[in-house]
């Protein structure tokens, strides 16, 4: 069993590989440390013999074959407008993830460990307003280590958008989208994705209450029951849930509703860019009942439509 295996659902913890940037500043030489959620790490290998890209962005280093699979592989301190050190590279390491249903390689400079960390303990990007940039790069958590030191979590889905190699679906509808009305609770902590989800909602006919994670997510449910008591179930018709949220994460927000007797009969579905297998059974163990890998309209309209429907009375 794989460390990311003994992750108990519900837990609110993830598991980040911790690695390493360094960058040169005058005659010093400074580590970043840096995260990324083990779910979307395929493997960790040595820097290959890559294969120039003509007409290729400065940060893409080039592409290599992988066991017939080709990986485009990318500098992460180049993408953050890093100066290396002149000799950064001997140790580097290249980190193969998977997200989106997207394959690409990213170098660092060193892959130092694996950390499991609560949810509770990472401060969202949320509190600098927006996505925050740290020597230009784009994060969406920070958290403390050992030593006083900050380890900031990556959004290295921005370097897939910004390669081409991924943009949401949003246009591939299916030939006719169901009219549903009541409420829909969205929760993600990205504005970007609430918002295409939100759009694709209130085309089905859905009022949408926006949650950024899901400790608010909660917040919210309790809130709603305020408002409609025990006739809750009869106007929330579903749930839409991320999984990677600082505070409470998908999973372990998914377990406490599942506990709760007032909304355990509201489904959830969890939207992500977790691609592999292990986070599919993962949320539906935590209650789900859909894994969707983030954003393709058309599955998404469809396992909604069928998801709200066998929950009509």
């Amino acid at each position: 069993m794989t460390t990311e295996q003994s992750l108990k659902v519900g837990s609110n913890e993830m598991e980040l590989v911790d690695f390493r940037i360094l960058k040169q500043e005058d005659d010093n030489v400074y580590e970043g440390i840096y995260g990324i959620n083990v779910s979307k790490v395929r493997e960790i290998i040595k820097l290959p013999n890559l294969t120039d890209l003509p007409s290729t962005p400065e940060f893409i280093e080039g592409i290599f074959d992988l066991r017939d699979v080709v990986i485009p592989v990318v500098n992460l301190a180049k993408w953050m407008g890093i100066v290396e050190p002149e000799d950064a590279k001997k140790n580097s390491r290249v980190i193969i993830t998977e997200f989106n249903n997207v394959l690409i390689g990213f170098i660092v400079h060193e892959a130092r460990r694996i950390r499991r960390i609560n949810w509770s303990d990472i401060e969202p990007a949320s509190f600098m307003n927006s996505t925050s940039s740290i020597d230009g790069s784009k994060i969406t958590g920070v958290t403390k280590i050992e030593g006083d030191n900050v380890l900031l979590i990556l959004d290295l889905e921005s370097v897939v958008q910004e390669l081409g190699l991924y943009e949401p679906d949003t246009q591939s509808l299916p030939k006719k989208i169901e009219n549903f009305t009541g409420l829909a609770l969205v929760l993600d902590d990205s504005t970007t994705a609430r918002r295409i989800v939100k759009e694709a909602l209130v085309k089905m006919g859905f009022d949408v209450v926006e949650a950024m994670d899901g400790k608010e997510g909660l917040e919210k449910l309790d809130a709603l029951y305020d408002a409609y008591g025990d006739e809750i179930s009869d106007n929330l018709k579903i749930i839409i849930s991320d999984v990677e949220m600082p505070r409470m994460d998908g999973f372990h927000f998914a377990a406490n509703v599942k506990e709760d007797g007032r909304f355990n009969n509201i489904p959830i579905v969890f939207n992500s860019s977790i691609s592999d297998h292990f986070s599919e059974d993962r949320g539906i163990k935590a209650g789900g009942e859909a894994y969707l890998v983030k954003f393709q309209a058309s599955s998404f309209y469809d396992e909604v439509a069928r998801v709200v429907r066998a929950h009509i009375k």
